[in-house]
C-alpha cells in the first residue's frame, strides 16, 4: 500500500510517500480501505519533535494520522460489530495510508447520509471536544462556560456538547473572528486578545480550553474560586494558584459516542468545516497548509 512515512523530525520535507507492507488484521481488529484521513495539530507537533520523550516512534517508517474514514475490507476473529463493506470512521494510528488496521473499539459506523470525506474530519476533534465538556468540565444546566478557540474543530465540538447540557456558552476567539463566532449561536462572544472585551465577561463557572497560552491566561481571573478549567493543551500557568480546579486530559476512543456524533453530523447538528483536500501524494503541502491555521480541516484523500 501507499503511505506517508515520517523519516525523522523536522519540517514537512521529512515526510515521504512510499510503498509499505499492508497491515495484517489480528483478533479483535478491523482492516479499512481508507477514503480520507484528516490532519490534526498533533501530527505536525509530532513531526517537529514537540512530542519527543512522550511518543516512541520507529524511524524511518513512522506513519502519522489519527482520523480516517473508509470501507471495511476484513475483520479479525471475534469481531461481530462490523463486516466487509461497512462504512466506518475511526480514531486510529498510522492513518496517512491507503489501508489501516485498528481495534474494533476504535471504529464507528458512518450513516448513509454522511459523506466519508466529511466523516474523516470527525473522530479526534469531536471526541476531544465532547470529552472535554462531558467528562472534565461537566457543566450543569445554566452554568456559564467560556470555550477558548471556539471556532476550531475541537472548540465547535465543545460548544455542541455544552449546549446539550444547557450551559450558557461564551465563545472565546481572536478579535478578527468575533463576527464569525456569532454564527455559532452562543450566548456571548469575547475577543481574547482585547483586554477591554475580556473585562466585560461575567463571572465564569468554568473554562473549556482548546488553545492554551495567552488566550486562557487572559480569562483565568474571571473564573469563580473553585471553578473548573478543563484543557486539552496542558495545565495553564497560575490556574491552581488562583484556586481553580484544573483537569487536563487526552482524548480516548469511544465507539458508542463517536457513532452518536456521526449521526449528529449527518443531521447537520454538529458541523466541522473542511477547508482543503489533498491527495496522499501531496501530504507535505497539506500539512503546510494545515499548520498555517484557519477555519476548517485539511484532508488527505485516496
Amino acid at each position: 500500500m501507499k503511505a506517508v512515512v515520517l523519516k525523522g523530525y523536522g519540517d514537512v520535507d521529512v515526510l515521504a510517500v512510499q510503498e509499505m507492507p499492508e497491515p495484517k488484521v489480528g483478533p479483535g481488529e478491523v482492516k479499512v480501505r481508507v477514503t480520507a484521513a484528516s490532519i490534526n495539530p498533533v501530527d505536525w507537533k509530532i513531526r517537529r519533535g514537540d512530542m519527543k520523550g512522550r511518543m516512541d516512534l520507529k524511524f524511518p517508517v513512522a506513519i502519522l494520522g489519527r482520523d480516517v474514514a473508509g470501507e471495511v475490507v476484513e475483520v479479525g476473529t471475534g469481531v461481530e460489530a462490523f463486516e466487509p463493506g461497512d462504512r466506518v470512521m475511526g480514531l486510529v494510528t498510522a492513518g496517512y495510508a491507503e489501508t489501516v488496521v485498528a481495534p474494533t473499539e476504535a471504529w464507528a459506523k458512518v450513516p448513509d447520509t454522511l459523506d466519508l470525506k466529511d466523516a474523516a474530519a470527525l473522530p479526534l476533534v469531536t471526541l476531544t471536544g465532547t470529552q472535554l465538556i462531558e467528562e472534565h468540565v461537566q457543566p450543569s444546566q445554566g452554568d456559564t462556560v467560556l470555550i477558548t478557540g471556539a471556532l476550531g474543530a475541537v472548540g465547535r465540538s465543545a460548544v455542541f456538547a455544552a449546549r446539550a447540557r444547557g450551559a450558557r456558552i461564551w465563545a472565546g476567539v481572536r478579535k478578527k473572528q468575533v463576527e464569525e463566532a456569532r454564527k455559532l449561536g452562543v450566548d456571548g462572544v469575547v475577543a481574547l486578545d482585547d483586554p477591554k472585551d475580556v473585562a466585560k465577561l461575567p463571572t465564569l463557572d468554568a473554562v473549556a480550553d482548546t488553545v492554551g497560552g495567552e488566550a486562557v491566561a487572559a480569562v483565568l481571573g474571571k473564573v469563580k474560586h473553585g471553578g473548573i478549567v478543563g484543557t486539552v493543551v496542558g495545565e495553564p500557568k497560575g490556574a491552581k494558584e488562583k484556586g481553580l480546579v484544573v483537569r487536563s486530559f487526552l482524548a480516548h476512543p469511544d465507539a458508542h459516542r463517536l457513532e452518536q456524533l456521526a449521526v449528529s453530523a449527518a443531521k447537520g447538528d454538529l458541523v466541522i468545516p473542511i477547508s482543503r483536500t489533498f491527495k496522499l501524494d501531496d501530504a507535505r503541502e497539506a500539512q503546510k497548509v494545515a499548520e498555517q491555521g484557519g477555519v476548517g480541516k485539511v484532508l488527505l484523500v485516496n
